[in-house]
């Protein structure tokens, strides 16, 4: 286990490195003078001039990515443009704990759920049941996400009056005091992430069941009860965790849609105003952020898989 773990920390180590130089390619490229966009149409070009000097951008591109990752390295991600004073590591601090806070609400809601619907799906092969909630599947699946948060703002927001159609909530507050704010968007990211989670749950329960261990298991005289507890779901559980870990390492990066959508400060909505607003430093940051959590979250999926596979755990 410990060979693997090294092995992957030096994978997340050269990836995240690949990662920052799309990044900061990718940033460079973006449309418009960064300078003027700061400073105005207004600006002097001696302002413009200075401020360019400032940020670097009299230097090659290269250059400036070298001195970027060097300030990665030490924690400085740089201060913001349209925020002057305001290091981009704050706001990314206070961005990820709201992300963090979506996530685990949406995590907490809908993991139960959707590993109950697909174990009764797949434990119910090709009737009702099973129809009924591989119909309801696919259809989370497949609603875009900005549909489903417009119809759940007309209904519960517009007409019923039950949320706020938009989550401006104080990234300092306790979970309690942001109940109401998190439903819609908790709801939203529910939809798609249960869909996953139950259509793989489905299938691994089938294909367990369908296995010589668990027909031996009955020969044997066991109780169907401990059958499906003690053979079916432990086994057809353990593909079902990388599946969930990785989609909680798309929520932690914060769903870009559904954060703008409810203008939730998140990473997601962060990383969009910095697009719209030309800020550079904090696009670079917000992305980097983003892909170091989906990363460490798949490294999480495959300890646990290996904890709990016996095959695997002395790997």
């Amino acid at each position: 286990m410990l060979r693997f773990v090294s092995i992957r920390l030096l994978s997340i180590v050269a990836t995240l490195f690949a990662a920052s130089f799309l990044i900061f390619a990718i940033s460079q490229l973006l449309p418009g003078d960064v300078a003027q966009m700061v400073l105005g149409q207004n600006a002097t070009p001696e302002a413009l001039a200075q401020l360019r000097l400032k940020m670097g951008l009299d230097q090659p591109w290269l250059a400036r990515y070298l001195a970027w990752l060097g300030g990665v390295l030490r924690g400085d991600l740089g201060e913001s443009l349209m925020a002057p004073g305001v290091m981009v590591s704050q706001q990314l601090a206070l961005n990820a704990r709201a992300s963090l806070v979506l996530a685990g609400a949406a995590t907490v809601f809908v993991i139960p759920l959707a590993l109950l619907f697909g174990c009764l799906a797949g434990l119910n092969q090709d009737n009702h049941i099973d129809r009924l909630i591989s119909i309801m599947s696919i259809f989370a699946i497949s609603l875009p996400e900005f549909v489903s948060a417009t119809f759940l703002i007309i209904i519960f927001s517009l007409k019923l009056g039950l949320f706020p159609s938009a989550s401006l909530i104080d990234t300092s507050a306790s979970i309690i005091g942001q109940f109401r704010s998190l439903v819609l968007p908790v709801f939203t990211l529910s939809l798609v992430l249960s869909g996953y989670v139950a259509r793989m749950t489905r299938a691994s329960v089938i294909e367990t069941n369908g296995q010589p261990y668990i027909r031996a298991a009955v020969l044997k005289g066991l109780s169907r009860r401990r059958v499906i507890v003690s053979h079916v779901l432990r086994n057809a559980l353990l593909p079902t965790v990388t599946v969930i870990a990785m989609n909680i390492g798309w929520l932690v990066g914060g769903l870009v849609v559904v954060e703008t959508v409810f203008s939730y400060p998140g990473l997601g909505s962060l990383l969009m105003t910095g697009i719209i607003q030309r800020d550079v430093p904090l696009i670079q940051g917000a992305a980097l952020v983003i892909v170091a959590g989906y990363m460490v979250f798949n490294l999480l999926a495959d300890i646990i898989y290996r904890l709990l596979n016996p095959r695997l755990r002395g790997g």
